[in-house]
């Protein structure tokens, strides 16, 4: 990996919280059934812990699943191809499923979970934190979206790049050390 300087600041903490209070309260008023919260692995395993905590402070009792799906494997551009690599525990049927996933981009991994679900008896919600809107590949708009996010190669908050960067408390932008961001 090249020498980086820093990673630039596109999301702070602060914002993140109070974004997942509001999404949170966009969940409760739904007034989902027998919630469960599926976050889909691994970059998206922040902002569920997050959110689950500010559902609980909204009045809810959510579970929580993971599925592990992936179409990006090491590399940083979608490979198009989605395969699940660890897959929900429960059975999902006539149940309110609010599926979270960190960044909408091409939109592929996120509607193949949400057909799975769906096939399998689930009434599904979608929830990214980030939306690239200009990168779909697939007709798929989430439910409900934290930030909308320039066309940028983002980590931070459980975003990694090749398994770096997912500790970060906030969402950035890794500063090549020309000052030429990625």
């Amino acid at each position: 990996m090249a020498e980086y300087r820093h990673v630039r600041v596109l999301f702070g903490e602060d914002e993140i919280a109070a974004r997942n209070v509001e999404i949170a309260d966009a969940v409760a008023k739904r007034e989902p059934k027998d919630l469960l919260v599926v976050a889909v692995l691994k970059g998206s395993f922040m902002f569920a812990a997050d959110l689950m905590r500010a559902l609980h402070r909204a009045g809810m009792a959510p579970q929580v699943e993971f599925m592990h799906i992936s179409s990006y494997y090491e590399g940083t551009v979608s490979s198009g191809q989605v395969t699940i690599l660890k897959d929900v525990e429960s059975d999902v049927r006539d149940r309110d499923v609010l599926l979270v996933d960190d960044i909408l981009e091409s939109g592929r991994t996120l509607a193949f979970a949400k057909d799975l679900l769906t096939a399998r008896g689930a009434r599904v919600t979608t929830c990214c934190l980030l939306e690239k809107p200009h990168k779909r590949a697939v007709n798929l708009d989430a439910d409900i979206v934290g930030f909308e996010c320039p066309d940028l190669f983002v980590v931070g908050y459980g975003m990694d790049v090749a398994h770096s960067f997912r500790e970060l408390p906030f969402i950035g932008v890794i500063e090549k050390g020309d000052g030429v961001s990625s």
